[in-house]
């Protein structure tokens, strides 16, 4: 199983080396500031497909993405 957890950067020295100490934590490495941004784009997505698709947001049709490019 894989977690991510946002820590603050004057905290994330201390608990990285505190998560590599437990003998059933495979690896812990810090992501990407990349990385972070793409999975936090992600994830925005997704909430807001949950949001078209509960009719509390309004989607693009594809046709119409296409046509603005």
């Amino acid at each position: 199983m894989k977690i991510i957890l946002d820590i603050r950067d004057d905290k994330a020295a201390f608990i990285m080396e505190v998560l590599k100490n437990f003998k059933d934590i495979k690896e812990a490495k810090p992501l990407s500031a990349y990385k972070a941004e793409v999975f936090d784009g992600i994830q925005e997505a997704i909430h807001e497909l949950k949001l078209i698709k509960q009719g509390k947001l309004e989607g693009i049709p594809a046709k119409a993405l296409l046509n603005e490019l």
